[in-house]
């Protein structure tokens, strides 16, 4: 599978931030594994950023 582009990342976090909706609901909306999505916002949330 094809490793999802920095601007779908930012897309799908900041989407779960403006709230209203669970990981669960924001994974699938975007296709996204519910753990891929978990991973991300720890990382956003540890080094500020979504850069790897």
């Amino acid at each position: 599978m094809k490793p999802y582009s920095l601007d779908r990342h930012e897309k799908i976090i900041s989407t779960y931030e403006a709230g209203n909706t669970s990981i669960r609901q924001v994974a699938e909306r975007f296709q996204a594994s519910k753990t891929t999505v978990q991973s991300w916002l720890k990382r956003k949330q540890a080094t500020g950023t979504l850069k790897c």
